[in-house]
């Protein structure tokens, strides 16, 4: 449940310059967890199980 302040909820709250703060930071929170997405399963084959390199053949 989010925070009320009388009968309105915190977010209403915000003014307008910390309300573009706040989506800047998600985006670039968000950036970053594509990043590290797209690095983890890069040059991977699509419809195939991941392959473990550390496995010897």
């Amino acid at each position: 449940m989010t925070k009320r302040i009388g009968n309105k909820h915190e977010a209403q709250h915000r003014g307008k310059d910390e309300r573009l703060d706040i989506r800047r930071t998600n985006i670039e929170r968000e950036a970053v967890k594509q990043a590290t997405a797209r690095a983890k399963y890069r040059n991977q084959v699509k419809g195939q199980p991941p392959m473990n390199l550390s496995e010897s053949a």
